[in-house]
């Protein structure tokens, strides 16, 4: 199985991953494993180079080294998660035909993937799952991406994100200059990074992941420090301070961190005590207002159909999708004027998905200049008024996603500048 988190000792070769764990182990002859693999290379259609160390390699790179381990151990089922979570366009075209030319060899390949445009692409036949029971298995072919997604909910379901036309703030609200920040080893993961975001306004965020997205989140919101640059609000200088301070300078600003419950909830807790968590401090006196607290979790949890048997219930017990809801309703609770969002749909279902981005455009609609890091391209391109692609760090361009291609998005998230040519 390829993991979606791929299970690789980076110091390591890609032949000492691929050989780790057989009977002799790294101690087999150099020049064997070399053959081996370049015969499995050969007879696939993979391009892995056996010396390479695993650090060195991109994502797609050591995606193929996973299914090397795979195939060097003579399996010939092959079950991998999300695997083009992290890909470019054009890394999911070179997979795809790995997949292919592995069918055609005689593998099984079993995917499990959220993404619909992959499924119709690369499979032959589609099982749908909805609460841990199997809905159907229907031959892909004879199927639409309407019907499987109607599988997948439990009822229909609009495939359309809405773009609302909102009539833009006459300065930005967010401006972000030549920002930069040095890792512990002095190395740079944002690098001279600029733009701005204007009330009213989605500003989507494309790139692989590791590029900058968490660094560049985590500084705007006042949870890391950032070696140079300036970041102002509405004109007002926030860089450098504590999400407190600038809480205590009367800016509204929420952020919906990527890791839900390591950074955005705390587990234990209930739905009542994390949607207090940002505002408990507002309390007039030494003591919680415990009637209001659950006032606003019920309120929270009507307004976004939050699915618990309680608001009592702990967070850690709820769906993934149900703790995304109660994140993103305590933070926009708050009326932000800024809303910076990392990778919000990410393990979700259509349908809850779907309702995610309706939240975030009615925001839009208010008025917030909204921060939309995403990995979904075709999401990124429906529902952004603009598009910033990053690579190691660097803003490589700010585009009109009507005007790009999704292949344009991929050259570009690879460290292609469009006036190369490349685009």
């Amino acid at each position: 199985m390829v993991h979606q988190h791929f299970k690789l000792v980076d110091v390591m070769t890609a032949a000492e991953n691929i050989v780790i764990g057989q009977e002799k182990g790294v101690f087999t002859s150099k020049k064997r494993m070399a053959q081996e693999i370049s015969a499995l290379n050969e007879k696939y259609g993979l391009k892995i180079i056996p010396d390479k160390k695993i650090y060195n390699m991109s994502v797609s790179e050591k995606q193929s080294v996973e299914i090397m381990k795979i195939l060097y151990r003579g399996a010939d089922v092959l079950i991998l998660d999300e695997p083009t979570a992290v890909l470019t366009p054009q890394e999911i075209t070179a997979l795809f035909d790995i997949l292919r030319r592995m069918k055609e060899q005689g593998c099984s390949i079993i995917i499990i993937t959220h993404k619909m445009a992959e499924v119709m692409d690369i499979s032959d036949r589609v099982t749908v799952l909805r609460k841990g029971e199997s809905i159907a298995t229907v031959v892909t072919k004879e199927t639409t991406p309407k019907q499987l997604t109607e599988m997948m909910v439990g009822g229909s379901v609009s495939l359309e994100i809405e773009r609302p036309k909102v009539t833009l703030s006459e300065k930005p609200l967010l401006s972000v200059k030549n920002l930069t920040k040095r890792d512990y080893e002095g190395v740079n993961v944002l690098n001279d990074v600029s733009f701005d975001i204007y009330g009213g306004e989605i500003l989507g965020v494309a790139g692989i992941a590791g590029s900058g997205q968490k660094e560049l989140c985590e500084i705007i919101a006042g949870l890391d420090k950032a070696n140079g640059g300036e970041i102002t609000f509405d004109g007002d200088s926030i860089l450098g301070l504590s999400p407190r301070a600038i809480l205590k300078k009367g800016i509204s600003m929420s952020f919906v961190p990527e890791d839900r419950l390591g950074m955005g909830l705390v587990a234990g807790m209930s739905v009542t005590n994390n949607v207090i968590l940002k505002s408990y401090n507002r309390n007039r006196g030494p003591f919680l207002d415990r009637k209001f607290a659950k006032s606003l979790a019920e309120q929270i949890v009507s307004d976004f159909d939050i699915s618990t048997p309680s608001v009592n219930h702990e967070v850690k017990k709820l769906s993934g999708g149900n703790i995304q809801k109660v994140l993103l309703g305590r933070e926009i609770w708050l009326a932000p004027r800024v809303l910076i969002t990392a990778y919000p749909v990410r393990g979700l279902d259509i349908g809850a998905s779907y309702n995610i981005y309706r939240v975030i455009n009615e925001q839009k609609k208010k008025g917030v200049a909204v921060l939309f890091i995403g990995e979904d391209l075709d999401v990124l391109k429906s529902i952004s008024d603009r598009l910033m692609v990053i690579h190691s760090g660097e803003v490589i361009d700010i585009v009109d996603p009507e005007e790009v291609t999704k292949e344009d998005i991929g050259l570009m998230m690879l460290g292609h500048h469009r006036e190369e040519g490349a685009v």
